[in-house]
């Protein structure tokens, strides 16, 4: 087997995804504008939405599934009057509907937006990736089968009305939410048409932030190149929601063989003694090498990057 390639760029960065691609077409345009090969992405994006994705090359791959990106911002349009196979605009209609004229009121939306904020309990669309005795869901609704997947917690922290609009007898109304990981707005949007007394669908989505990384950090991908995306890599000790500890060169092959190392290294930037049980990263020359976790006596490096991710601000 083919030794793989070392990684010549290693950190996160943000895209703007575009309308009418896939998360998976995003990650082969980054391997082809970055020449890398490892590359991956933290959150999917339907082919109807755009806005902020996550990116990882080289090591930094391995940070995605660690990322706190808990809360995801959205630009949601909502047209009401029938719901879908898919809950948004790609699907085939399924129930039509009423559009009471009440709905063109803001107040009334205000109301309905102010409702739907707070813990509950949602039902996924049937077209989604969520695995069903080891098949995609939508991959069993492509297929004809009745999909009924089980209500998941989540939680709407806002749903502000940004407008209504109405064209051709079609009303429609621009909500920006945001939500926790694994909320589903096109799900949100066929509640909100039931819960109005109507039918809705998702016609548009924008994410306009996916934890702290928000729009402003987002590289175009047709803008993408090494140099780009050098200038541009993201914090990964912000991403991460860790205390970064600064520790001295010469330690740099103890901590990539995994050597543990005394806990009076364990001081955090904003001088914080870390306890035991505290985890944190450990940064060289503005580089994230490690992470680790005070244990005792002892700065355990239990995740190492013998090439290092950049990205780490002063």
């Amino acid at each position: 087997m083919a030794k793989r390639r070392v990684s010549q760029l290693n950190g996160l960065i943000a895209v703007d995804k575009p309308v009418g691609i896939t998360s998976h077409d995003v990650v082969a345009r980054v391997r082809r504008a970055l020449n890398e090969r490892r590359v991956g992405h933290a959150g999917t994006l339907d082919p109807l939405a755009s806005g902020v994705m996550v990116i990882g090359v080289g090591q930094a791959t391995r940070l995605l599934g660690m990322l706190t990106l808990d809360t995801k911002s959205y630009v949601a349009e909502i047209a009401f009057g029938s719901e879908t196979t898919t809950d948004d605009a790609e699907g085939e209609v399924v129930r039509s509907a009423p559009c009471p004229p009440e709905l063109a009121d803001r107040a009334t939306a205000e109301r309905a937006l102010a409702a739907m904020m707070g813990p509950q309990m949602q039902v996924p669309p049937a077209y989604s990736a969520i695995s069903v005795n080891g098949v995609r869901s939508y991959k069993r609704a492509r297929a004809g089968e009745d999909v009924e997947l089980a209500a998941r917690p989540i939680e709407v922290f806002d749903a502000s009305l940004i407008a209504i609009t109405s064209q051709n007898d079609a009303l429609t109304w621009m909500v920006a939410f945001t939500v926790s990981k694994g909320t589903y707005v096109r799900a949100l949007a066929r509640d909100l048409g039931r819960a109005v007394g109507s039918g809705a669908h998702l016609t548009a989505l924008r994410r306009t932030a996916s934890g702290s990384v928000s729009l402003g950090s987002c590289l175009a991908l047709d803008d993408l190149c090494v140099r780009t995306a050098c200038n541009h890599m993201l914090d990964p000790i912000q991403a991460l929601g860790l205390p970064a500890v600064d520790v001295a060169e010469r330690y740099r092959a103890d901590v990539l063989c995994g050597k543990r190392l005394s806990s009076s290294l364990a001081v955090a930037r904003d001088g914080r003694l870390l306890g035991d049980g505290d985890r944190c990263a450990i940064v060289m020359a503005h580089e994230l090498v490690a992470l680790a976790t005070v244990q005792g006596s002892a700065l355990a490096p239990h995740d190492v990057f013998p090439q290092p991710i950049g990205g780490v601000q002063p």
